[in-house]
């Protein structure tokens, strides 16, 4: 008795505590779900880009001029680089190709400085990354996906392939299929890839100068995407413009996001062009959401050691409306330097970053470990939910990208001008990392679609019509089965450029076996809303997603 006695006022006063804590399940941010997973613990190099191509491999690079990296050249290959910074003789890698089957990497070899370029993937699936620092700012390189002698698969370099240095840079890929190359430090202008007689020049953008702060820049990886009007919409600090390339124009100019505070390089926020649907509709709506951020002023304040809260908020603007507004939005995490990824299903998933400081070396404190879902259609209020955490902080020059197993790739977070993996808060970090959203647990197996037909890497015309076979294990919704589209973007710097998911217009479900269903899907009829290539292609049921296929568009 006398144990009891004192046991349970104990139990009493420990329940009264609890309930003085707050309740996270009962909040609008409720943990939902995911799960991580270390795919490798040393990849060999930091990844501080990543570009996924049509043959399920990641190309990931960091920067030649970091010193030696941990993962040889092959065959006794060395960089042999005067101009190099670090290591004038260098015989290792600083880029992989990761084989997302057999969860393997193999050394690739750059031989100008490729820090903090860009690029995107052509129509033919190839690789093409522009730019860099020191010998590399106006160096191309291209690397062509291959099934064969993979060993002979490398990065190729065209010297002086670009008029202006381009270091911070965003591309983009147009409806005809060339690259548009907008900005960087000191590059208040625009350029193409590849030239013509017409385009051999580099061409001014007044905007870029007038969102460039004085010692902050803020302005730099601006966020840019391709409307469906065929215009560009560039965001760039705190405000965007609608941007006609063809006749070097500002067709239209937006408002300045509430509270003006920037959201691009060092401040860096990150933004998506939200899923395009209603393909067939005469008046096409597109929205762009901008997330995360820090004050104005952070970036001098984190040099010196004063470092400010991140932005907690979102902004949310459809850019095609004849008076578009920005609608804020309240994170449940306050986020710089995070990335968005968009899921074959449509929602975002916001991950990697920081709570506080800024971009740059040295400059981030306190990591974000728990990613979060974005759910655009629901309500207001219900859209955001906390996921599950990593223990692996990713903070500045972090990637990520999303697989055609429906998974998200992590890596990188290297905050230091070198490799530095002791005596420092944030060690140089060489793994790789896996997340895997809610929709891939294994009590969805039997709502989960998987396509039998057609087979991937398909060819479609724009406008075209598949019948799109796929099996559903267990009973099914039709009402809630879509068909959808991703292109694959080049990640880095918080921003995946050329990111883009369409909802393919589409017919009744009908079932044509046991389990097994079809569905009539319409393509796309412009380029101007599906840029030619390579796309991974999902059907959709109650939000759980099929493996994707390839298709090329």
């Amino acid at each position: 008795m006398t144990t009891r006695i004192k046991v349970f006022p104990f139990l009493i006063l420990i329940g009264q505590l609890l309930l003085l804590l707050p309740s996270h399940q009962n909040s609008a941010y409720a943990a939902a779900g995911g799960k991580w997973d270390l795919l490798m613990s040393n990849i060999g190099i930091s990844s501080m880009h990543m570009q996924l191509l049509n043959n399920d491999r990641v190309i990931m690079y960091d920067r030649t001029d970091f010193g030696a990296s941990n993962i040889s050249l092959p065959n006794g290959k060395c960089r042999n680089n005067t101009n190099d910074l670090a290591l004038k003789i260098d015989c290792t890698a600083h880029s992989v190709e990761y084989d997302v089957s057999t969860n393997s990497i193999r050394p690739l070899m750059v031989q100008t400085d490729v820090w903090c370029s860009s690029g995107s993937a052509t129509s033919d699936g190839t690789l093409v990354q522009t730019g860099g620092f020191n010998d590399g700012e106006k160096v191309v390189r291209v690397l062509k996906p291959c099934n064969g002698n993979k060993s002979r698969c490398d990065w190729r370099e065209i010297e002086s392939a670009l008029i202006q240095s381009r270091w911070y840079a965003t591309n983009h890929v147009l409806p005809d299929g060339r690259q548009i190359i907008i900005g960087g430090r000191e590059a208040f202008n625009y350029e193409f890839y590849p030239k013509t007689l017409s385009t051999n020049n580099i061409f001014n953008l007044t905007f870029l100068q007038q969102t460039n702060d004085p010692r902050e820049e803020n302005n730099l990886y601006p966020f840019v995407f391709l409307n469906v009007d065929g215009n560009l919409f560039i965001f760039a600090n705190n405000r965007a413009i609608l941007f006609d390339y063809t006749s070097d124009t500002i067709v239209k100019t937006y408002p300045q996001i509430p509270g003006g505070d920037p959201r691009n390089y060092p401040s860096t926020g990150s933004a998506v062009l939200l899923p395009l649907k209603n393909l067939e509709a005469q008046i096409i709506q597109a929205e762009v959401l901008v997330c995360g951020g820090t004050k104005n002023g952070s970036f001098l304040r984190a040099q010196r050691g004063k470092f400010l809260g991140a932005l907690n908020t979102c902004g949310r603007i459809r850019i095609t409306d004849p008076n578009p507004q920005w609608v804020m939005e309240t994170m449940p995490l306050a986020r710089i330097m995070s990335d968005m990824v968009i899921l074959p299903n449509g929602n975002v998933l916001i991950i990697n970053g920081a709570a506080a400081g800024t971009a740059g070396w040295e400059l981030g404190r306190s990591p974000v470990l728990s990613p979060v879902i974005y759910r655009p259609d629901n309500p207001v209020n219900s859209r955001f939910e906390v996921q599950n955490p990593s223990t692996i902080p990713r903070m500045y020059h972090s990637t990520t990208i999303l697989l055609r197993d429906g998974r998200v790739l992590v890596g990188g977070s290297n905050p230091h001008g070198l490799y530095n993996f002791t005596g420092v808060l944030y060690p140089t970090e060489l793994s790789l990392e896996a997340f895997s959203p809610s929709y891939l647990d294994s009590d969805s197996a039997n709502l989960r679609p998987q396509i039998i037909s057609p087979a991937s890497r398909r060819k479609v015309k724009y406008g075209g019509q598949v019948n799109i076979r796929f099996i559903v294990p267990g009973p099914i919704n039709r009402n809630l089965v879509k068909v959808t589209m991703v292109a694959p973007g080049f990640n880095t710097h918080s921003f995946t450029m050329n990111q883009r998911i369409l909802v393919l217009s589409s017919g009744n479900v009908t079932q044509v076996g046991t389990s097994t269903y079809k569905i009539n899907s319409i393509f796309p009829n412009s380029s101007k809303l599906a840029p030619p290539g390579y796309y991974m292609l999902f059907v959709v049921h109650q939000d759980i997603p099929s493996e994707g296929i390839w298709i090329r568009i």
